[in-house]
Parts: structure tokens; C-alpha cells; sequence
């Protein structure tokens, strides 16, 4: 390129990149200035703005605040101490926002818990952040039952309309509408603790992620500028708010810039229209499968009268991309990767069909702290040369993404309330004798553009239905069943759909009851990790480190004429396992079965 010279693509970039820079620049670790403050901040130029829409009421940012004071005041009432944590296990919900955002202000950590979970895993969420309180929805009381013998120190439970625990409700109006006094988090920087939000790991159970307060403010600012978010859009959520992506980076694009965040319990494709015509929403956050569902629905009348112009998001594939954007009219998506806790994240300004993101060549020095590296499929290990340290991957070469650790908030691995946890993530003598990086566990692509493109997750965990998936906690699940000897489960691709679908190689005693296995599987599992196929093997193959090899089964996947063994599918209408036959394999790669 002629350095005197700027294409237009180069200067979009430039300008996209400069904007973030103004929305992001002034968050470090060692300032005072932290989440709470933000909140009050946004709602003190914006009092009578609409924060939320939710189920046909409004409320103003003037509202919100006072909602999350009270939070505040009567946590501070029940004796908690700032660093103290609250378990919040609730449905989507202004007031989900308001509680954490009122946490904040008492200095105070909340345990953003999926409100899916039971028994063991809820259990575990609860413990491993060592809450002091829980504070619940109107539709917990059955999953808190069922959990509470498990839960160290019986924590007291609040419930905001549910009727297991204390009502919170009614408790809430003896409190002061009022701000604490900025006193109470004295002693409070950017490297503080704000929030734990939980991700899949390979023991079986969510781990919970440590988000700093400099973090979390970097998150719910990272899509104002890509997007141009001003106080005048509507931005619609239907992702869970306690995943990072709808909870903090959709919401804090809407309260941090004025605008109205539009808030719906679950995602439903058959109301999505509606809602965004109704609601004039000019604004979505969105995952992959999300934007499959709507294109694979029939056409709404609605699907076009949209004021929609831009969103963000990610796990949007290639084939679903441009589709969406023609069927629907909708200008602009902001395709992004990223995980909650680590240290690599890379945004798609200029809108490249199936990338991620772009690493020019003017700011490769910029993103140095990024490498992708050769990895080795069937060890799940980078490659390493005759020197011991790792190997670049070439253009367009699928590599394992790696972030390298530093002190300042873009580099930052804080890592799990687990030091095991932490500790596989971590890969040390990268490049120089010392280094120490972040494992993302995923393997990516860079093309001689500079644009990066997803290919696919390492190891144990796969995505389906927006959800991650860990094989062994599946596994341990199936192991439950008395007739199950074995269970090697592993993540497989359905035509037509996002991500992964469950599978489980089994052997099994005599009499198993394959028919009878979806009933017990759904008692133990949330329904996203129940396996969609089984296949029943006479003996498990291993390597000869007594690994389960899993590269052959996945190739061979559920498709009939390559599989000898039984093969079971889960019938969606039926509720229940049945057998694999051509009729039903055929329906399902033609998309006959919604899963």
C-alpha cells in the first residue's frame, strides 16, 4: 500500500477503531472511577430517558437508579461488606439489572447464575462463590429446592415473586431510594471484583470467571462506538442476562449511552417482529443461532417494517450471514469474538461476510499481545519447534488463538474462583524463555487481509444452541444410568444448523432401555446438553493412553451408511430416543426435525 495513500476501507477502519478508542480509553485498573459509578453517571444525564422496556411498562433511568439504591441500601441492611458476594439466580428482567447494578453501589460481588441450572450445578455456581446471600425470581422455587442440601451454609434465600425464601419485594420498600454514599466503596479501583459470570469447563460444571470492575466497564462499552449507539436508539435483547454478551456488553450499550434497552424473558422467533416493529427497536444483540431461527421461520409480514439498523453479536456462520441481512433489511451487524474472561477479542468494523474480526497490517504492532500458533489435533496441543518454543500458523493455517498476559486492563487474565481452572489456561515459554499467555481453546484463521475467522473449539466442550456444552459433564451424566458401562460423547454438525449437536458413544449392560433414556437424561441435564444422537458400540475405542478417540467418530457422525453400530436419535415431537433409520436421517438433513 502506498503509505501516502489511505483506501477508504483503511480510513472506515481508522475511524471505527478511533471511536472505540473514546468510548474505552480512560478504563484502567488503578482508577477509582468504577461500575457504580458509570451507572450513576449515565442516569444523572438521562433521568428522564426510558432505561427499559419490558412486557408494555417503561421505566426511566431516574427509576432504575432509585430501584437499584434500594437494592443497595437493604444489602447493606442484611450486613454485607464490600467484596462480600450475592448469588443472583433470576429471570430475565429490568429488575435483574437493577440488583447487580445496586450490588455495585454497596461495592458488593454478584454471582450472575444461569437461571437454567439445578441440583449439582446450581448447586455448585452458588458455592464456588462463596455467596452469602441468594436472591431469586418468581420462577426459581423448584430449582432452589431441589438444590438448597447442597449449598454450603444455607445461605438465605430472597425472592423476588417467587414463594421459597423471604420477600424481597415487600422488604425493598423500607429502603431508601437514595444513593449510599460514595464513601461505602472506598478503597475501590478498576482491579476490584464486580461480577462472576460462569463459563463451561472440561471437569463437568461451570466455572465461575472473574470480572474486575475495569472489565466489566470495558464490556459494556465495547459496542457503543462499532454500532454508534446515541440516546435516541432501542436497543432489543432477548439473550439471557446473565451471559456477558446480552447482560453486560447489550445492556451497557443502551444505559451507558441513554438509550432504551428492550428487554423480553427468552428469545421467541415467532414474536421477534412484533416486538422490534412494536417496540420501534433500532437495535439487536444477537448469537448465530438466533439469526438461523429467523431465517429459518416462515415470513412475517413484520420481518421488513422494521426501523432496525445495526446489532452486534457473534457465532453468526457464513452461510446464515448475508441471508439474514437481504431477507431482513438490515444494514449493519457487528460481528465479534471473545470470551468473557480472556484476553483476546477482535471486532468486525467493516462488516466482512463469516470474519470475526481484522488485524491490519498498519496496526499489527497494535496487536501484538495476539498469536495464533500450530496445533496438533489429535494431542489438543500446540506445536512446538526444534527450539521448544511454539510455531506461528501461516496464512489462512488454522491455529490456536493465544493472548499474552500483562498488568494492563486489554491484557489482563484474572482467571477462576478454581486455580486448576486458571491454571490449564495458561501456557508459559511461548516465544521467550518466561512469556506467559492465555489459551483461548480455540483454533482460528488469518488471511492475508488480516481478517480473522473462526474454525472451531478444542477439546472437550462444544456450542449448541447458544449454550456451551461440556462432554464430560454430559458423560457423568449418562454414567448415572445403572445400564450405561461407557460413555464417550462429542459434538457433531447437523445441516443446516449452528454449532454442534450432542452425540454419545455408548456400551451398555444387557437390557438397556435406549427408549427410556431421554427421562433420565432430562432430570439431569439442562435440555441444551441432552445428546441428540447415541450410538451403541460393542466395545469403547481408546488410544493407548486410554484416551476415548473421538477424530473417527465424529468423521463418521450419525449418517447410517457409515455407522455399522445402532444408532439412536432423539425425536423432538416424540420426546424419546428412537432408532436411526433412512427415512428419519434423510428428514433430518433436509431440516425436517426442529431441534
Amino acid at each position: 500500500m502506498n503509505p501516502f495513500v489511505i483506501v477508504p476501507r483503511e480510513f472506515a477502519f481508522f475511524q471505527a477503531a478511533q471511536r472505540l478508542k473514546k468510548w474505552t480509553g480512560d478504563i484502567t485498573t488503578e482508577s477509582d472511577f468504577i461500575v457504580a459509578d458509570d451507572f450513576e453517571r449515565s442516569v444523572d444525564a438521562h433521568k428522564k430517558n426510558v432505561a427499559f422496556r419490558f412486557e408494555g411498562k417503561s421505566t426511566t433511568y431516574a427509576q432504575f437508579d432509585a430501584r437499584a439504591s434500594r437494592f443497595a441500601n437493604w444489602a447493606m441492611a442484611q450486613g454485607l461488606k464490600p467484596g462480600d458476594c450475592i448469588a443472583l439466580f433470576m429471570e430475565n428482567r429490568p429488575d435483574y439489572v437493577a440488583a447487580w447494578a445496586g450490588f455495585a453501589k454497596a461495592g458488593l460481588v454478584t454471582a450472575l447464575i444461569n437461571h437454567n441450572l439445578e441440583g449439582e450445578a446450581l448447586a455448585h455456581c452458588v458455592n464456588i462463590a462463596g455467596a452469602k446471600l441468594i436472591v431469586t425470581g418468581a420462577d426459581q422455587d423448584g430449582s432452589i429446592r431441589g438444590a438448597m442440601s447442597l449449598i454450603v451454609g444455607a445461605p438465605p434465600v430472597w425472592t423476588l415473586g417467587g414463594k421459597l425464601g423471604a420477600d424481597l419485594d415487600g422488604a425493598l420498600e423500607a429502603f431508601s431510594e437514595k444513593r449510599p454514599p460514595r464513601s461505602v466503596r472506598a478503597g475501590m479501583t478498576g482491579a476490584s471484583l464486580c461480577l462472576y459470570v460462569y463459563t463451561s469447563g472440561t471437569t463437568g460444571l461451570p466455572k465461575a470467571a472473574k470480572l474486575t470492575q475495569a472489565r466489566t466497564r470495558g464490556m459494556m462499552r465495547s459496542f457503543i462506538a462499532p454500532c454508534q449507539i446515541t440516546p435516541k436508539d432501542k436497543v432489543y435483547i432477548t439473550l439471557p442476562l446473565y451471559h456477558g454478551t446480552g447482560g453486560l456488553c447489550g445492556i451497557g450499550q443502551a444505559l451507558m449511552t441513554g438509550a432504551t434497552a428492550i428487554v423480553r424473558r427468552k428469545f421467541s422467533a415467532s414474536a421477534f417482529w412484533d416486538d422490534a416493529v412494536n417496540e420501534k427497536a433500532t437495535a439487536i444483540v444477537y448469537i448465530g443461532e438466533l439469526c438461523r431461527y429467523l431465517l429459518n421461520s416462515p415470513p412475517h409480514p413484520k420481518e421488513r417494517a422494521h426501523r432496525i439498523r445495526t446489532g452486534f453479536g457473534n457465532g453468526l456462520r457464513p452461510e446464515v450471514w448475508q441471508a439474514f441481512l437481504d431477507r431482513f433489511n438490515i444494514p449493519h451487524l457487528c460481528e465479534f469474538y471473545g470470551s468473557t474472561e480472556g484476553n483476546v477479542s477482535f471486532l468486525n468494523f467493516d462488516g466482512k461476510v463469516g470474519a470475526a474480526g481484522r488485524i491490519p497490517g498498519w496496526l499489527k504492532s497494535q496487536f501484538a499481545n495476539i498469536a495464533f500458533v500450530k496445533f496438533d489435533i489429535e494431542t489438543e496441543q500446540p506445536v512446538r519447534g526444534p527450539d521448544g518454543f511454539l510455531l506461528p500458523a501461516g496464512v489462512d493455517e488454522a491455529g490456536e488463538a493465544l493472548g499474552l498476559i500483562g498488568t494492563d486492563v486489554r491484557h489482563r487474565f484474572e482467571g477462576y474462583n478454581d486455580e486448576k481452572a486458571t491454571e490449564k489456561k495458561l501456557l508459559r515459554d511461548v516465544f521467550t524463555k518466561g512469556d506467559l499467555w492465555f489459551r483461548t481453546g480455540d483454533l482460528m484463521r488469518k488471511d492475508k487481509q488480516g481478517y480473522i475467522y473462526f474454525v472451531d473449539r478444542i477439546g472437550d466442550t462444544y456450542r449448541w444452541k447458544g449454550e456451551n456444552v461440556s462432554t464430560n459433564e454430559v458423560g457423568e451424566a449418562l454414567s448415572r444410568v445403572d445400564w450405561v458401562k461407557t460413555a464417550n460423547v462429542y459434538g457433531v454438525h447437523i445441516p443446516g444448523t449452528d454449532g454442534k449437536a450432542g452425540m454419545a458413544a455408548l456400551t451398555v449392560e444387557d437390557g438397556a432401555d435406549l427408549g427410556g433414556l431421554y427421562a433420565s437424561l432430562a432430570a439431569r441435564l439442562p435440555s441444551y446438553a441432552v445428546p441428540i444422537f447415541i450410538r451403541v458400540q460393542p466395545e469403547a475405542e481408546t488410544t493407548g493412553t486410554f484416551k476415548y478417540r473421538k477424530v473417527e467418530l465424529v468423521a463418521e457422525g450419525f449418517d447410517p451408511d457409515k455407522v455399522t453400530d445402532p444408532l439412536w436419535m432423539l425425536d423432538p415431537e416424540e420426546a424419546r430416543y428412537v432408532p436411526m433409520t433412512q427415512g428419519r436421517y434423510d428428514r433430518l438433513v433436509s431440516g425436517g426435525f426442529k431441534f
